[in-house]
């Protein structure tokens, strides 16, 4: 969905959406649902709401997909993009963290929802907190079967050291 923000009333817009949105990045499993208000101030287009979501992920421990529940608040403030080209280059300040740029007098609410979609994303995701992952030697998934590696790990750093050990023996 798209916003001319040239349109946008001065009491701003309110938006309650269900979109089936796709991404490369995240398999989206539900539609998107989003309660928005959209308020301009001169330039600057002010996003304010909540979206939900279900999406796809893979466990960084097994390696299996399960699905995960998302909801997220989201305050963002849109400015013009040429208001960008005219600035120098700057280091990231803590305000302009939930900054975003529009172009040709449009304001792309899917893309929005998908980028909060993917910043929402666990840095981690587990399939629960007990996942014992799989064995990093013969690829069993520990939270299956109890695999006969051997899981004595020398550090490498110290694998030198080993070889005083069988020196004395």
């Amino acid at each position: 969905m798209k916003v001319t923000v040239s349109e946008i009333p001065d009491v701003g817009i309110e938006l309650e959406l269900k979109e089936r949105l796709s991404s490369e990045a995240v398999k989206v499993l539900s539609p998107v649902e989003a309660v928005l208000k959209i308020e301009k101030e001169g330039p600057d287009v002010f996003v304010r709401g909540v979206l939900s979501g279900d999406i796809e992920l893979e466990c960084s421990r097994c390696l299996k997909t399960f699905d995960v529940g998302i909801k997220s608040r989201m305050d963002i403030v849109f400015h013009p993009e040429d208001v960008n080209k005219k600035e120098e280059s700057h280091g990231l300040r803590p305000e302009e963290l939930d900054t975003e740029f529009y172009a040709d007098d449009t304001l792309d609410v899917d893309n929005l929802l998908i980028e909060q979609l993917i910043l929402n994303v666990p840095m981690k995701p587990l399939c629960s907190p007990e996942c014992k992952g799989i064995c990093p030697k013969c690829g069993t998934d520990l939270n299956l079967a109890q695999c006969n590696c051997e899981t004595v790990e020398i550090d490498p750093r110290l694998k030198i050291l080993e070889t005083l050990l069988k020196r004395k023996e």
